[in-house]
């Protein structure tokens, strides 16, 4: 019997892409994958990527330059077949607007395990409660049995369970004030859809983390950008601001804000809600990262605070727990949940009734709060170290703030543009958020996470970075 001869690594990748664009899922005028995606899905090295795509340019099936994306044509082989939907314009036209590049890229390679993580938005595995969740997945067990579709405002004893939570903060919310989300951002698409019009106006931090989202430009709005400083959103500014009632409203992340790592203040704080209350400006309140205090807890919710009902308070177990297990929840007046509970039926009838099982079992046993105390070191010990490392290696080209929790530290360069920094670091590997895609019109600020990489990766990352910067400066100095 003869041996088998077995085909080369590139024709294998030939006729793959070609069968994704026969069989419809990367029809004319798709991108293809990366170049660096495509070697890690056919695990092989980028040279034999490139000659399989410069195979299929001279075949007419992709075209692209280097150093661009490659598309998919139409050519000959494919016009026999039945005519494809346009589906690239339909999808380009649609209401709902697509990410920044910028910030697709970012999304992108966070899912590639070749990249080095500087500016990941979540905790690291070490400070994932496998065991907590262990202990509670075999109690919620004996429970299962036939959910149903629930009524859109999320299981009552879970309710009463984030009710007694936020009790334990000062904040008064009975279980029909509360209602149950799928995380932070679906609260942000149900306000979106429920409580403001189009053509609204959205005031909130700038720099903010909601620039680099279309949650609110896809429903018609416009964002707004208040200056902060050391205590946060400035208040004077605000005030500064026109608006119009039933066409306004504040969004604002106050305690370890993302990207910044600011806390607002509580004088800052009760200056706000003054402001707010005075020129009837509802707020939105995204308090995502408040349990992540490392010495000393933050000042009190502005929901705590809130007297007049002013504000929608949302928390979620993304940043503390786990993302994956997709519970938050939303806080405000019974009309207002109702309102956004008839709008969650539409969509997709509740978040899923397991992990909401699990979430109450986390709250009621006291295990989310042990949890929580158990990374508080740990997470300060991981902070502490990334500010070491900036100041060995970034002292005479940048300034930065120390947060007092969260997961960011924002560090501002005097004069590497944040943008170049990333593109030279995306081509080593090396993965940061710059300041542009969250608004900062500095554009030479970087997000630094010290909560998903670890101690190795954060050191190896920086000196990468270092190491750049010194050949921007080079290279600069020769021009």
């Amino acid at each position: 019997m003869g041996h088998r001869t077995q085909k080369p690594k590139h024709i294998i990748i030939q006729e793959s892409i070609k069968e994704k664009i026969q069989n419809g899922e990367w029809p004319p005028g798709s991108r293809l994958p990366s170049q660096r995606a495509l070697a890690a899905a056919f695990k092989v090295n980028r040279s034999t990527i490139i000659a399989a795509l410069d195979e299929l340019k001279a075949q007419g099936v992709v075209e692209g330059k280097v150093g661009s994306s490659t598309k998919v044509v139409l050519n000959a082989w494919q016009s026999m077949a039945a005519s494809t939907p346009a589906w690239n314009e339909q999808v380009r036209w649609s209401i709902h607007p697509s990410n920044d590049l910028l910030v697709q890229k970012i999304n992108q390679a966070e899912t590639e395990h070749s990249f080095l993580p500087l500016s990941k938005g979540e905790m690291g595995s070490e400070f994932h409660p496998a065991n907590a969740l262990g202990e509670v997945f075999k109690k919620a067990g004996n429970q299962i049995g036939y959910f149903g579709y629930g009524d859109g405002r999320g299981n009552y004893s879970l309710r009463k369970a984030v009710s007694d939570y936020l009790a334990s903060r000062g904040i008064t919310a009975g279980p029909d004030s509360i209602l149950i989300v799928s995380g932070s951002l679906q609260a942000l698409q149900l306000i979106s859809l429920g409580v403001l019009q189009p053509d609204s106006t959205v005031f909130l931090e700038q720099p903010s983390y909601l620039y680099s989202l279309p949650v609110f430009r896809s429903a018609g709005m416009h964002l707004q950008g208040i200056e902060m400083d050391e205590s946060g959103l400035q208040t004077k500014l605000l005030e500064e601001q026109p608006w119009r009632k039933n066409k306004s409203i504040l969004y604002t992340n106050p305690t370890f804000h993302n990207p910044t790592g600011t806390t607002m203040t509580l004088g800052r704080r009760k200056a706000l809600l003054c402001t707010c209350n005075e020129f009837h400006l509802p707020v939105i309140e995204d308090d995502i990262y408040h349990d992540l205090w490392l010495e000393t807890p933050p000042p009190p919710a502005l929901k705590a605070l809130d007297t007049q009902g002013h504000v929608l308070h949302i928390g979620s177990f993304s940043k503390t727990v786990d993302p994956g297990l997709r519970i938050g929840w939303m806080t405000g007046p019974e009309d207002v949940v109702k309102r956004l509970a008839d709008i969650r039926m539409q969509m997709d009838y509740g978040t899923s009734a397991v992990s909401q099982v699990i979430a109450e079992h986390l709250l009621t046993s006291g295990l989310y709060e042990e949890h929580m105390h158990q990374i508080r070191h740990k997470l300060l010990q991981k902070r502490n170290y990334l500010l070491d490392l900036l100041h060995q290696n970034f002292k005479e080209e940048a300034y930065w703030e120390i947060p007092e929790g969260g997961f960011f530290i924002y560090v501002h360069f005097y004069s590497i543009e944040s943008k170049k920094l990333f593109a030279a670091a995306f081509k080593q590997g090396v993965l940061i958020n710059p300041g542009s895609i969250y608004h900062d019109e500095k554009s030479t600020s970087v997000r630094f996470s010290f909560a998903y990489p670890s101690c190795a990766q954060m050191e190896n990352g920086i000196k990468i970075i270092k190491d750049i910067i010194n050949h921007l400066k080079e290279t600069r100095m020769k021009g």
